[in-house]
């Protein structure tokens, strides 16, 4: 099993959101490191759903794998912000998995609080300039941010 980090802005789409949908299509990542980490996902990997552009940003829950990577649609959707005219059906470039709700923090644990804690030095999401709207992640820092979400 593998461990992620998913970042989504909360006004786009929020663990409140996952949690009344119970399922979600993970499209519109437009980036190719993090595509290829989607690209890597396997049913069961889990995630931490992180709160970005909030005030303030932070981990809110946590989200499992239901469906590993298959083509991104939105970018073949000429109507779609995330539209790739250089995508096809034949050759796809982008790539979505489907997340499903596992469980929702008790009280969000944020950037700040993740920064200072010495259990989760060096995640990827406390280094200056980390913009990766999906990143990998330790077991050790999973289970650290997990058991703090439930405090």
């Amino acid at each position: 099993m593998n461990y992620w980090l998913i970042k989504s802005e909360p006004s786009c789409y929020s663990i409140d959101d996952l949690k009344r949908d119970k399922k979600a299509s993970w499209t519109g990542v437009r980036n190719y490191q993090a595509r290829n980490f989607l690209k890597s996902m396997k049913v069961g990997d889990l995630a931490i759903f992180y709160h970005s552009s909030a005030t303030p940003p932070a981990a809110v829950g946590i989200a499992e794998v239901v469906k590993g990577a298959y083509a991104d649609t939105t970018a073949l959707d000429k109507k779609d912000d995330h539209y790739d005219p250089k995508s096809s059906k034949a050759n796809p470039i982008w790539y979505a998995v489907d997340f499903g709700f596992v469980s929702k923090f008790k009280e969000p644990l944020t950037l700040s609080q993740i920064k200072i804690n010495p259990k989760l030095e060096g995640m990827v999401v406390t280094q200056t300039g980390s913009r990766l709207s999906v990143q990998p992640v330790s077991k050790e820092h999973f289970e650290t941010i997990q058991k703090l979400g439930k405090e």
